[in-house]
């Protein structure tokens, strides 16, 4: 089994449950090996391969809190590209709460993961299928991910609202005055910034010139 895994995932509750299911499979997860943010990931990586020591699996999420100072690389999708070129025979398992088979399958073909366990019922059960698939060099499509797309994302007014203000070129900082001038929560820096990457993810969308140029040919805004 694998001896040199990274966690790159910035909720501690959701690591405890991924450490959990590697020592079951007696993989041991030291304080070095797992990180709150993707810069940190990256470094960890680049180190590992200085030392003559490097990952064989990384084990990361999409979506990351925004936070300070503010990061080189935002999510787990622009990690994952960088530590491709980097370590292309780099191990990836995706773990987000992303359910959906379209979001996944793009991941596959277009980053070459090995894996991608959804955040659900019985995922510690999915996660040790997932990395025993991994180790055996097979890919590992999660049986309980959501195969259904009839709708990539229902803009809510407060949604829409977030569009427009990206639309009209405002920071997220200006965008936080606006929404609690209209009274529109949540309005902090942080729950934006996870809701535009949460609207992106959905739509399988990278940039915010794509959800701009989607947004006006939907008619959303």
């Amino acid at each position: 089994m694998f001896k040199n895994v990274l966690i790159a995932e910035d909720h501690e509750i959701v690591s405890k449950s991924l450490r959990s299911a590697l020592t079951d499979l007696g993989i041991t997860i030291a304080d070095k090996d797992y990180v709150f943010y993707c810069d940190d990931a990256f470094t960890r990586v680049q180190k590992a391969l200085r030392d003559g020591d490097p990952y064989e699996l990384i084990i990361t999420d999409l979506s990351f809190d925004e936070d300070y100072p503010k990061q080189k690389i935002a999510g787990g999708r622009e990690l994952i590209k960088a530590l491709k070129e980097i370590q292309p025979d780099l191990k990836v398992l995706v773990f987000s709460i992303e359910n959906r088979a379209l979001i996944a399958n793009t991941l596959f073909k277009e980053l070459n993961i090995d894996a991608y366990v959804p955040k659900a019922r019985h995922d510690a059960k999915d996660l040790k299928l997932a990395l025993e698939s991994i180790y055996k060099n097979k890919k590992y499509h999660s049986p309980n991910l959501r195969q259904k797309e009839e709708y990539l994302h229902d803009f809510t007014p407060y949604d829409k609202t977030i569009v427009s203000l990206i639309l009209d070129g405002k920071t997220q900082k200006e965008m936080s005055g606006i929404l609690k001038q209209k009274k529109m929560e949540p309005s902090g820096l942080s729950s934006i910034e996870k809701r535009i990457n949460y609207i992106k993810t959905a739509l399988n969308i990278s940039n915010n010139g794509q959800l701009i140029a989607y947004c006006i040919a939907n008619k959303v805004i």
